[in-house]
């Protein structure tokens, strides 16, 4: 099924500035909100298309690839995609009013937002340094940090082993605190039991009553072949674990790739600058070309080469992260003036100028020509 436009999905026009688009998407976000339209499909499935859109729109990067290729340029994992309500809460808490909970703005219509109980772990952050070859052919990396994971110990309660945590008695378990004020009820959390509405009389020694301790975890990561440097990939569930029993958090790595003492980028493509020597290029050569995986592929030098000119070698650059098309090898010839002759190869250069004044070449015929018009 061909996806909607995310400027149709906003309703803002293609010029729109960020505050625009943001100002758009809170309204979507208000209109369609699960708590303002529980059991609602349809109103689910707006919700989750607009912050679909949003995430692409808000982003300078990811608007200019999605307005030059539409959704095609998304396909390398630009955009992330929300399998639950609690994604979008944790990516675009700054626009529901913070903490990643997403109900705030509704609390003055709803009473309070969603528990304490229900937070999700913390999300995490690190960085993956990547070789100009493992770009080429996908890595699976290894990455060791530390974060707050679940204690065995009292399986997440808080509360010391053989002990279970008790209803607050001050909210009487409900986390918060009604207070009325004319015609008007405010909740508040529970400043007893912060909104969890239990208490641990008896905390767990091994991470002190939190259900959580910092404990240091290998986490394997999947880099695919093709990935440009500065993306950010996702590992779902590899954050913080979360109170309760709740969710866990995601795992966010930027990537960052070494540059290589050879090769370039550009896009899918990998630029190679080749030297060769003035006679080379004149009468034209076979000449072998390093390749990112290592081997050496033969490649023609026609006569009569000019510096800067460019060679393809098909399908010798980067997979498409979506697995539909690998870059090219670009061979960029660079022709080298020779700085030291012997003195039969100055004879043989002042013989071969002698024959150039007689013998003028196209490009330089053309340029005097043009000298002669200007002066």
């Amino acid at each position: 099924m061909q996806k909607e436009d995310y400027y149709i999905v906003l309703g803002v026009e293609r010029s729109a500035s960020p505050d625009d688009v943001k100002r758009a998407y809170r309204k979507l976000a208000l209109k369609y909100h699960p708590d303002k339209n529980p059991d609602d499909k349809q109103a689910e499935a707006k919700f989750k298309i607009a912050a679909e859109a949003y995430e692409v729109i808000s982003d300078p990067a990811k608007r200019k690839r999605y307005d030059q290729f539409g959704h095609e340029g998304l396909r390398g994992g630009d955009s992330r995609g929300f399998g639950n309500f609690e994604d979008i809460f944790d990516a675009f808490g700054d626009i529901f009013g913070g903490g990643g909970s997403g109900g705030s703005i509704f609390e003055d219509f709803f009473g309070g937002g969603r528990s304490q109980t229900e937070k999700r772990g913390a999300s995490l952050r690190c960085d993956i340094s990547l070789e100009f070859k493992e770009v080429a052919t996908g890595i699976e990396k290894t990455i060791e940090i530390t974060k707050r994971d679940f204690c065995e110990e009292c399986r997440g309660t808080g509360a010391r082993k053989g002990t279970s945590p008790v209803s607050c008695p001050y909210c009487k378990g409900k986390g918060e605190i009604h207070q009325r004020q004319g015609f008007f009820t405010i909740r508040t959390t529970c400043p007893k039991c912060q909104g969890n509405g239990k208490i641990i009389e008896t905390p767990c020694k091994k991470c002190n009553g939190h259900g959580v301790y910092p404990k240091k975890s290998n986490i394997k990561v999947q880099v695919p072949a093709g990935i440009e440097d500065g993306v950010r990939l996702r590992v779902t569930g590899q954050g913080e674990s979360g109170a309760n029993g709740a969710h866990p958090g995601d795992l966010y790595c930027d990537i960052h790739i070494k540059p290589h003492p050879i090769f370039k980028r550009q896009d899918y493509d990998i630029i190679c600058e080749f030297p060769i020597t003035f006679t080379q290029a004149a009468l034209g050569c076979e000449i072998e070309v390093p390749t990112i995986l290592g081997k050496l592929r033969k490649v023609r030098i026609p006569a009569g080469m000019q510096s800067d000119d460019i060679i393809s070698v098909k399908g010798e650059g980067f997979p498409h992260v979506r697995g539909y098309g690998v870059g090219n090898l670009l061979v960029h010839v660079v022709v080298e003036t020779p700085t030291k002759l012997t003195p039969r190869q100055e004879e043989l250069l002042r013989e071969f100028a002698e024959s150039e004044h007689k013998n003028v070449t196209p490009k330089r015929k053309s340029f005097f020509q043009k000298v002669k018009k200007l002066f």
